[in-house]
């Protein structure tokens, strides 16, 4: 990568950029394009990692036919590599958003219970492989997982409005809900101005937005949808710019043959009635992920998603590439004053220019201390931290435990035996995840395992804690927990000022 551009590459384009290329690999879109060919959604679902909580008979004899007749035919079209690429992920390392329960349609007339397609992700401590499941959410009465932490449908997440991100028939629609082709309307004239810079999809006449970027342009068009969703023609909603601040804005047209724009509400609503509003989606509010990429040229349209390459316009700067490779061999090392070979032999690495009984010797000389060869040393090192580590972790963060697997049988063979080192430790983290993932979709274990200590058990679930133990805070301690560490509040007593 060019330095004058690496320098300034913002880090949340670096995430996406990492995503995209570790996220939904080559291989599990072929697979699911296979079977979603042939019909198998089921198939389709389980190539990419999503876990099917569908009985379609127990839904046919509780709602009818008709509503599974509609249900079976979204899931045909669903495709489930396109809703792995577009769900929502968290900064730094790019994750699925834990514990998240996000709409894909809906179901039922008016005034009837809550019939909704939903897909789930595990929370935070439970995520190893990445998995999701997909499920049909019937209110608080039938079908909510009790073990989930969040099994209701979330108002910010949400993609029944937006078909085009999960469903292959409606993938075309992508560059024109995401405002590709430059399709401008009103952006509320009254936010506040951030220190930053502006979105790069809104308008020349667009004010500052906090939270950059984002698509002003379209909040007009996609707010219409929502209202109409929300069974109102006009009205006000709220936009979400941060963990701590909305703003409120109406919707206006003279009359349906005019466009309609936004404002900001005239009038200040309470806290109460303004949080009742409907509130745009996230994927409205925001400018696509790939549109950045692409005009910033860190991805080109090969490596995007098939549906998504077919429905973007190819525009942009062009790609940024680094300094051409070194011509030479990795597995070549300065071995007695000569240049030996290391390559792989019958599935392991090893030494070609060394005669076995020598390798033998050599290793057991080792083995008592001695020193290593160099052309030795060289296959510890590459079995230990191989150069390819960085790329291993994130395959194994994104739960592609198959394509690790592959850089690592590629690097040292399919029949090496891994040594103490930084990779045998991923691997062996990423099989131990896992389990912890199991016993949450068994509903074994429903909360985080230290959330034990907060009641006064142990960690492992039995006794009381020990007065000296004090578990570690990290990013997978429960908020609960985590407020009680940290709070500066103080009993009020007789002996304290």
């Amino acid at each position: 990568m060019a330095h004058h551009f690496a320098n300034d590459l913002p880090s949340r384009l670096s995430m996406w950029q990492r995503v995209r290329e570790y996220a939904v690999p080559p291989s599990m879109i072929e697979t699911v394009t296979a079977r979603r060919a042939v019909g198998d959604w089921a198939g389709a679902c389980a190539a990419a990692r999503i876990d099917v909580d569908l009985d379609l008979r127990a839904v046919r004899d509780r709602h009818g036919t008709d509503l599974v007749h509609r249900l079976r035919a979204d899931l045909r079209r669903l495709s489930p590599d396109l809703l792995r690429w577009h769900m929502p992920r968290i900064a730094p390392d790019g994750r699925l958003r834990p514990g998240l329960t996000l709409s894909l349609a809906r179901y039922g007339a008016a005034g009837a219970p809550p019939l909704e397609l939903v897909v789930r992700t595990p929370p935070a401590w439970a995520d190893a492989g990445q998995r999701m499941s997909l499920a049909l959410w019937e209110g608080s009465a039938h079908g909510t997982p009790r073990h989930h932490p969040h099994p209701h449908p979330d108002r910010r997440f949400r993609l029944d409005l937006h078909r085009h991100l999960w469903d292959a028939a409606r993938s075309g629609e992508l560059a024109r809900r995401c405002g590709a082709y430059g399709v401008t309307s009103t952006a509320p004239p009254d936010l506040p101005a951030p220190p930053g810079g502006r979105g790069r999809s809104a308008p020349p006449d667009s004010p500052h937005v906090p939270g950059a970027p984002w698509a002003v342009g379209r909040w007009a068009a996609e707010a219409e949808l929502l209202l109409r969703a929300e069974g109102r023609p006009r009205g006000a909603f709220t936009v979400r710019l941060d963990a701590r601040s909305r703003v409120v804005l109406e919707l206006l047209a003279p009359d349906d043959s005019h466009a309609p724009v936004c404002r900001p509400l005239r009038e200040k609503l309470p806290p109460r009635e303004a949080a009742a509003l409907p509130l745009l989606p996230e994927v409205a509010a925001r400018v696509l992920p790939d549109l950045e990429l692409l005009r910033a040229g860190l991805i080109t349209p090969e490596r995007l998603h098939p549906l998504v390459a077919a429905a973007l316009p190819v525009s942009g700067r062009a790609a940024v590439t680094g300094p051409a490779a070194v011509p030479g061999d990795p597995h070549r090392v300065a071995c007695r004053g000569e240049v030996h070979r290391i390559a792989l032999r019958d599935g392991v690495l090893t030494a070609v220019d060394h005669d076995p009984a020598e390798l033998r010797r050599e290793e057991l000389l080792v083995a008592l201390g001695g020193p290593a060869l160099p052309c030795l040393r060289a296959i510890d090192a590459v079995h230990r931290t191989p150069e390819a580590l960085p790329a291993v972790r994130e395959r194994l963060r994104h739960g592609d435990v198959a394509g690790a697997l592959a850089v690592v049988e590629g690097l040292l063979g399919p029949a090496a035996v891994l040594r103490d080192g930084p990779l045998r430790q991923e691997l062996e983290s990423a099989a131990e995840r896992r389990v912890d993932h199991g016993l949450f979709r068994s509903g074994l274990v429903a909360v985080h395992p230290a959330a034990a200590t907060a009641g006064g058990g142990t960690a492992g679930g039995g006794g009381h804690a020990q007065t000296d133990h004090r578990p570690r805070l990290d990013r997978r301690t429960p908020y609960d927990m985590r407020r009680k560490r940290t709070g500066r509040g103080r009993p009020r007593t007789g002996q304290t000022r």
